[in-house]
């Protein structure tokens, strides 16, 4: 099984991230980096490199963009997926982790515990989401999926 070995969020034409979203960013990348699944199927038909993978995530025209190339920066594939399936939970998301950063400040533990299991199931419903869209382009696993749904929501939010 391959991994990512270096992503890239296509983030040029968004407004500055707040400090809560780069913090989310930044936690997403490290752990991503850290541990991942992610290779692409074989196919009968066409040659498939083999990974590591360099991954560059952008939204372009209403879709989700994974460029996906070698360590030498030779192309490998490119998958353009629908916004739609994502745009509720990734506005879900949001909502609970705006509660979220709130509750860290103003609340005791057992309200913060509450609001982060909700922000957990609607995160694993993301990655839940991603991982149907993917099937058949990239193999990837649940904690890899979680990672780049972060990834994906942080892109989301200033689109």
């Amino acid at each position: 099984m391959s991994r990512i070995s270096h992503i890239a969020l296509d983030d040029a034409n968004l407004p500055p991230p707040t400090p809560e979203i780069e913090q989310e960013r930044k936690v997403a990348m490290f752990d991503l980096m850290e541990e991942n699944i992610f290779d692409l199927p074989k196919r009968d038909d066409r040659h498939v490199p083999d990974g590591p993978y360099r991954v560059g995530l952008s939204i372009r025209e209403k879709r989700l963009i994974f460029s996906v190339a070698t360590e030498d920066e030779s192309p490998a594939a490119e998958f353009h997926l629908s916004l739609s399936p994502f745009r509720q939970v990734v506005k879900d998301y949001w909502t609970i982790c705006e509660s979220y950063f709130d509750a860290v400040k103003n609340l005791p533990p057992s309200q913060i515990e509450t609001i982060d299991m909700a922000r957990r199931g609607i995160h694993n419903e993301g990655a839940r989401i991603l991982e149907e869209r993917l099937d058949g382009k990239a193999m990837i696993d649940n904690d890899t999926a979680r990672r780049l749904f972060t990834l994906i929501c942080v892109l989301h939010f200033g689109s």
